[in-house]
């Protein structure tokens, strides 16, 4: 998996902050998307109401939970090489207790608990709230699992737990499940059918953020566009809504708007979005809104509509350009970034020419690009042959890669010279005398730390960049502190 940036820290353990009341210790780890760090809030939340406080020492930890991913086969190995450290220090600390939740737990429960007896524990990702439940059946000396899909859970009622937060930016949860069906993907098999959360409470949990003075939320989703409340209930079955619910559903467009109109202040992102489902009017609203980030992550998967038809994308080449147009007509500054697949089956060099050719008209910011790899229980598993040579998928991987990272490069020079607002995170990496933070374009700034703080919205003049990063020098707060 190559990235060209990715300030995800994936894998790091989650920690809350010790509650005298609670005695036992939670270790969690969470590998893959951003919906799963998302859920392992959730999680800690519900588990702190149950005695557990977290812990960043695997050693002293009753139980032990890692929230896997199961779209890249990389993910899974790294999934299965934590396992087989947990159970060397169970060896040590026999009482500890291991769990899975959520994407690889409903497809490997049996291998997990039964044939390799290398887990306690089994949650699917709906099945959170029976966490209490589960426990009680591994402290009385038996497996648990529950992988039971939902038509209704969307955790609207659970406060998440911050964990390990920089206090400045936080994930909202808006949606869950995925109708798309894509052949190459395990989500809809995973995580189920899509329904939306009640607008009323996440405008509820992004008033507690910011009355915690949180300076930014992402809202989430596997498809947020798709986002429709009308009562509740599954998106599928809307055209069976009454009148009245479809005369007041709220969509996508309609909840960005509520967001962003009630805290002007506050900057708002959204991920992942479908080119099939991205509607003219989430980009006048984007456009409408100054705290709305000028920002779009619109995967594309493959140039060729040959292609795109085997995966079962809605859209073709031509409809996508028609997005792209319009965004850059109504948004010029937008930022875009792209998922990429290569060596999908079948996928022939002309095929791969399409792709290249797509992304010189697009010239994206920045990607996330992948070399196929077959996922079981996909669509792409049980009727395609995974036909394209490892060696052909690495040279045209790389070649992917390279023309990223020019236009990555193009699109950071474009920067130079400009001054533009940066929203303090962290320390550099590199750099204790620095400070690193987002544009509205997602893009990384780093400059040096004079009188300014974390959490600070400051103007930076952009001086040189690399393919990754843009490098100057701060001249002044912005008009949004």
């Amino acid at each position: 998996m190559e990235k060209i940036i990715d300030e995800n820290k994936q894998g790091q353990p989650l920690v809350l902050d010790q509650k005298k009341e609670n005695q036992r210790k939670l270790f969690i780890e969470s590998y893959g998307c951003q919906m799963n760090f998302s859920d392992s809030e959730i999680v800690a939340s519900i588990l702190a109401k149950e005695g557990f406080n977290t812990t960043q020492n695997l050693e002293d930890a009753d139980l032990v939970l890692v929230n896997t991913c199961s779209i890249r086969e990389k993910a899974e190995q790294t999934v299965r090489k934590r396992l087989e450290k947990y159970n060397a220090v169970k060896k040590i600390n026999p009482q500890m207790k291991v769990g899975v939740l959520g994407c690889m737990a409903e497809r490997l429960k049996s291998k997990f608990l039964e044939e390799e007896k290398i887990v306690d524990l089994v949650v699917g990702p709906d099945a959170y709230k029976d966490l209490p439940n589960l426990i009680e059946e591994v402290d009385a000396g038996r497996n648990a699992v529950n992988v039971i899909l939902s038509k209704e859970e969307t955790y609207g009622d659970i406060s998440p737990v911050r964990l390990q937060s920089n206090g400045v930016s936080a994930f909202v949860s808006i949606t869950r499940g995925c109708d798309n069906m894509c052949t190459f993907c395990v989500v809809p098999f995973t995580r189920g059918r899509e329904r939306s959360r009640d607008p009323q409470s996440i405008l509820k949990e992004i008033d507690d953020l910011v009355a915690q003075n949180f300076k930014e939320i992402t809202l989430l989703g596997q498809n947020v566009d798709s986002y429709l409340w009308y009562g509740g209930g599954l998106k599928k079955d809307f055209d069976k809504a009454s009148d009245f619910q479809k005369a007041t559903a709220v969509n996508f467009a309609k909840l960005l708007d509520m967001v962003a109109a009630k805290h002007p202040k506050l900057r708002l992102r959204f991920t992942t979005s479908n080119p099939q489902d991205m509607t003219l009017d989430v980009i006048e609203i984007m456009a409408k809104h100054k705290n709305i980030c000028k920002y779009i992550h619109l995967p594309i998967q493959s140039g060729s509509d040959r292609i795109l038809k085997e995966m079962n994308r809605l859209h073709t080449r031509q409809e996508y350009f028609d997005l792209i147009d319009n965004i850059k007509r109504i948004i010029p500054e937008c930022a875009i970034s792209q998922d990429i697949i290569t060596g999908f089956p079948t996928e022939t060099e002309e095929d791969h020419q399409d792709t290249l050719s797509l992304m010189e008209y697009v010239k994206y910011d920045y990607g996330f690009m992948f070399a196929y790899s077959e996922r079981p229980g996909t669509l792409a598993e049980r009727k395609m042959e995974d036909d394209v040579p490892e060696d052909v998928k690495k040279r045209r991987l790389s070649e992917i890669i390279e023309v990223q990272r020019k236009h990555s490069e193009y699109r950071h020079q474009a920067f130079i010279g400009q001054t533009l607002e940066v929203l303090i995170e962290k320390e550099s990496k590199k750099s204790d005398a620095h400070w690193s933070g987002r544009t509205t374009q997602n893009t990384v700034a780093v400059f040096p730390k004079g009188e300014y703080k974390i959490g600070d919205f400051v103007m930076v003049c952009i001086n040189e960049c690399t393919s990754a990063t843009l490098l100057g020098e701060a001249v002044g707060y912005s008009d949004n502190n």
